[in-house]
């Protein structure tokens, strides 16, 4: 199957696709912001630039896209053009999210995520829902007792 523009205005759209301040990712920032918590963004520091860092609660929180992360849901769908690049970039997007789990976590850090299609088409009340859970999250890693390298008790 061709594509239903050219190959200029398909490079235009895809350049156009955003990594930071999606829109996602601001209704999180400012659904936790107005639950009282403060965090850093895209902290260039950890492994992967966590798009929230909440050092408080020694949290990172990673809102991703279902396509570019293959989330299991009805917004993934291999492209059908250029399968074999689709594939490895998808791929390599998803190894690379497993090793900063990885890292993060050998750092101390909970690691929670947010995908795109738990937030898109939903209503106010389901958002907020999906915030207040989110929340409990948050301060459930920070409750736990768990005292992680270079942390006081």
């Amino acid at each position: 199957m061709t594509d239903i523009v050219s190959a200029k205005v398909r490079s235009r759209m895809m350049s156009g696709i955003r990594g930071k301040d999606t829109k996602p990712e601001m209704i999180v920032r400012r659904g936790l912001h107005a639950r009282g918590f403060r965090f850093r963004l895209h902290d260039k520091r950890l492994p992967g630039k966590p798009d929230l860092v909440l050092p408080k609660y020694r949290t990172v929180i990673f809102v991703h896209g279902c396509f570019w992360h293959r989330h299991d849901c009805k917004y993934f769908k291999w492209p059908a053009t250029r399968p074999e690049f689709w594939h490895n970039k998808i791929r390599g997007n998803v190894e690379r999210d497993k090793k900063h789990i990885k890292e993060l976590d050998a750092l101390g850090w909970q690691v929670l995520f947010v995908w795109e299609c738990e937030l898109k088409s939903k209503s106010p009340n389901d958002i907020s829902g999906k915030l207040d859970l989110l929340a409990q999250e948050v301060t459930r890693h920070r409750l736990s007792g768990i005292t992680r390298p270079g942390e006081q008790a």
